[in-house]
């Protein structure tokens, strides 16, 4: 998203919000709600008792550490990524800085981002570890079947300058290269080596939505001659929003920002045109380049990305029309699963026997299972795209679970039970900014007046590209 992009769908929020405006997904273009049900749900959600309550577990939770969560020694920069808003609020930003260098002091020669760094003598998982002379006590890696380290790395670090306001990081020298040459290189690394030109997208190795596990290895986080390389939303959305964060970093005009910028609106027109489904009115889950790993019995086209899907709602590839379509079918995703909440990895799963690796059974781990890790991000747009009552509606089942088993839990199972790491750091950074976001909005409505009530708005129907014009008058 263009820096003139998200100005205008700032300007657009805070429009809704002046005028005092909520709308439902069944009537988000053509209905109006009085301001007195803005200030009644913003009164409702100032009164919730769970949000300050979960909110401030989650805030403990990120004061004790930077690894991904209990169970985890690694500090992962696709983890970080989530929860370092958050993290800033409750933690020295040195801490937090030096946290963000050390990837930069791992990274290839090509402009690759590893995944994650472990203390050297905690490093005993089979990975194919990576060593740097400038971090010798510690041993990185990266999960080649992903491509996202580069894109999370860049966003992160805007998070970082934007909370932290220290854009000094950006000429800080890591092996006589600034931070901002090392950022253009990740990037770069992206579309000289993980780009597919036919289509001018990104490409990884096949995965369940946003997920690190392929299907064609037992353990399947290294692509390898057996991987069949795709295209997926998620991937080039998050490729998108780091394009543009880089943009917003660098500023400035000449002939690299000129190519970024044409980079990036590349690559919104080619995701609405090979990825996005308008039949179905969703994300197609791949477009394979070498064919696809799963049997022809399987209609792997109905499968509908939750996570995937969120990632594209932030970096503006949808309309607010098509938001609200997504919401709907997520929550009817959720309820046909027979799940706890839109964190729905994916629906309908895949079946018995699609994946090696025996996590990857239906309703297990990332396919289909339940992520606050994702339902969170989906919520925090919710409330950005104005769907406020909505996005309070979806955060309930994921702060209520929470508070009932004590921990952020990695995932859940389809009858809501706790799986995976007790205390991940993920849900706890995705949850705490959805409520800081929430609460943020209640405090802005609680007392407004009703003198101000809107009696006339108007929203215009965009293509996911365009900025939504408002037109919003009070007596």
């Amino acid at each position: 998203m263009s820096h003139a992009h998200i100005l205008r769908l700032v300007f657009l929020t805070r429009t809704l919000f002046a005028c005092g405006l909520t709308y439902s997904a069944n009537e988000m273009t053509s209905a109006q709600r009085p301001l007195a049900n803005a200030r009644a749900l913003a009164r409702q959600i100032i009164a919730d008792p769970n949000l300050p309550l979960v909110l401030n577990k989650a805030k403990s939770l990120l004061k004790t550490g930077f690894n991904a969560g209990s169970g985890y020694g690694e500090v992962w920069i696709r983890d970080l990524n989530t929860f370092i808003e958050l993290s800033l609020q409750v933690n020295d930003p040195k801490a937090i800085r030096d946290a963000l260098l050390t990837f930069f002091k791992f990274q290839g020669p090509q402009g690759d981002i590893v995944d994650g760094y472990i203390l050297k003598v905690h490093g005993n998982v089979g990975y194919q570890y990576r060593r740097s002379p400038l971090v010798p006590g510690l041993l990185a890696h990266k999960n080649t079947v992903e491509t996202d380290q580069e894109s999370s790395l860049v966003q992160a670090v805007r998070k970082y300058v934007m909370v932290a306001k220290d854009p000094s990081i950006l000429d800080e020298m890591v092996d006589g290269l600034a931070v901002r040459e090392r950022l253009a290189g990740a990037l770069d690394y992206v579309l000289a080596h993980r780009f597919d030109t036919q289509h001018g997208l990104v490409w990884g190795a096949t995965t369940a939505d946003w997920g690190d596990v392929q299907p064609e290895h037992d353990w399947g986080v290294e692509l390898d001659d057996n991987s069949h390389r795709a295209l997926d939303i998620y991937d080039n959305a998050m490729f998108l929003t780091a394009v543009d964060d880089y943009l917003s970093l660098v500023g400035g005009t000449g002939a690299q920002v000129a190519r970024w910028r044409k980079t990036r609106d590349d690559l919104r027109a080619n995701v609405r045109t090979y990825l996005w489904d308008k039949e179905r009115r969703k994300f197609r889950p791949h477009v394979y380049l070498e064919g696809s790993p799963f049997p022809n019995t399987f209609d792997e086209a109905a499968v509908y990305y939750h996570g995937g899907t969120a990632v594209a709602i932030e970096a503006g590839l949808l309309t607010r029309e098509e938001i609200a379509g997504s919401l709907r079918q997520m929550v009817d995703n959720v309820r046909r699963a027979g799940a706890g909440s839109i964190g729905l990895t994916l629906y309908p799963v895949y079946p018995e026997g699609s994946f090696k690796n025996p996590q990857m059974a239906p309703y297990s781990y990332q396919n289909g299972g339940d992520w606050s890790w994702f339902g969170g991000r989906m919520v925090r747009q919710l409330i950005r795209y104005g769907l406020v009552e909505e996005a309070y509606r979806e955060l309930g089942p994921m702060t209520t679970r929470v508070l009932r088993h004590g921990d952020f839990r990695e995932w859940w199972s389809r009858d809501n039970q706790p799986r995976g790491s007790r205390q991940f750091r993920g849900s706890a950074g995705v949850l705490g900014m959805a409520i800081v976001e929430l609460l943020a909005w209640a405090e802005q409505h609680q007392n407004a007046s009703a003198e101000r009530a809107p009696v006339l708005w108007e929203i215009g129907k965009g293509d996911g590209n365009n900025a939504t014009a408002i037109a919003c008058t009070t007596d």
